[in-house]
């Protein structure tokens, strides 16, 4: 019981430290607004993650194109987890460079590129963040531990510094619970009344 108390315990902490930090919480507010106002345009959000992270990129797409609380039209988000097209391009170019031909198939200027990677090191993520930039897309990180080598790069950053990569997911999965959330609230305010 004691081990299950203290899973519960690191991970309140983990939220607490979200909700203790205004940069953050204005962070999300300000994503947030940049998602919405993609979708306004036309414009798309692409996402990316290794292992968990690619969960979580599947998860926060699916409830963009389906349904998230309520019934409302359909939001284009892509999420670069399909089988078939990581194979293929992780065995013609490797594996570092499937998020960023993904990119580069899909992204147009303005559109939105979320790179998820716990530990800031995920290669492919770094890849695709540049090839972002270089095609003009807005970028947000997910990151954790101390950021790694993508601290700094995006436009927008979320930083869960725990150590423990399954606490940083939990987190993460909550940010992009509350931005898919705030996203509704902006362009469909009658869903929540």
């Amino acid at each position: 019981m004691d081990t299950i108390k203290q899973s519960l315990l690191d991970a309140r902490a983990c939220v607490d430290s979200v909700l203790n930090d205004e940069s953050m919480l204005s962070t999300i507010d300000r994503c947030s607004a940049l998602v919405a106002h993609a979708f306004l345009d036309n414009k798309k959000v692409i996402i990316c993650g290794n292992g968990g992270s690619a969960c979580d990129a599947m998860h926060f797409s699916e409830e963009f194109t389906g349904r998230f609380k309520k019934d409302r039209k359909a939001l284009p988000v892509i999420s670069l987890t399909d089988p078939s097209f990581l194979t293929c391009v992780a065995n013609d170019y490797g594996y570092d460079h499937v998020f960023q031909r993904g990119v580069e198939a899909y992204g147009q200027s303005d559109d939105v590129f979320i790179g998820i990677s716990t530990s800031g090191n995920s290669k492919n993520v770094l890849n695709a963040f540049i090839a972002a930039k270089e095609l003009g897309l807005k970028t947000v990180s997910f990151l954790g531990k101390d950021g790694g080598v993508i601290k700094g790069f995006a436009d927008y950053e979320f930083s869960v510094s725990s150590p423990d990569t399954e606490r940083i997911q939990e987190v993460h999965m909550l940010l992009l619970h509350i931005m898919i959330e705030q996203v509704e609230r902006r362009l469909f305010p009658d869903l929540y009344r």
